[in-house]
């Protein structure tokens, strides 16, 4: 296949770390996914499927392959259940933390969202203790949902509105 080499990873186009690094989980799903498992505390297939944000099964687990070749995600066979398997970030894959962190708080400033604006500017002004928690999780392997589902609201018209994060 062209582009791809032996070990399944992709080929370069440039040096460019920003073209290297969106090479490599670049794509929404993939970030999503990340997302999902570092402040939702998904780890299986079903979770990710679940997350409401519409992904084809062929998709999620197509990235989920991806991720887990780049080295940002393994799997692990569920201890209470051996015929399911559970996915978990990497220390390559939690070191993505400072990045989604910047990206929540950069939507929630410059556009609509569903983020509670005064958890969002909490965030923002605790940066270091967020990214901390986040690790302290990731380490201790704590599932709990590190920020609460961002709750949608419906117009008069019954359409899905977000509520304004950010600027509030």
């Amino acid at each position: 296949m062209a582009g791809v080499r032996p070990n399944g990873r992709s080929r370069k186009r440039s040096g460019c770390p920003v073209s290297v690094s969106l090479e490599r989980f670049g794509d929404r799903w993939s970030l999503l996914i990340v997302r999902d498992m570092m402040v939702r505390g998904y780890r299986t297939f079903k979770e990710f499927k679940e997350a409401g944000e519409g992904i084809a099964t062929n998709v999620l687990a197509s990235r989920l392959r991806r991720l887990e070749t780049e080295g940002m995600v393994t799997t692990e066979i569920d201890a209470a259940d051996r015929r399911r398997v559970n996915y978990r970030l990497t220390e390559k894959g939690v070191e993505l933390a400072p990045v989604m962190l910047e990206l929540l708080l950069w939507a929630s400033r410059h556009e609509e969202t569903a983020a509670p604006c005064a958890l969002m500017e909490e965030m923002a002004a605790n940066r270091e203790e967020v990214l901390a928690e986040v690790r302290r999780r990731w380490k201790e392997r704590d599932p709990r949902p590190f920020l609460p589902p961002f709750k949608e609201t419906k117009d008069l018209r019954g359409v899905k509105k977000e509520r304004r994060g950010g600027r509030g």
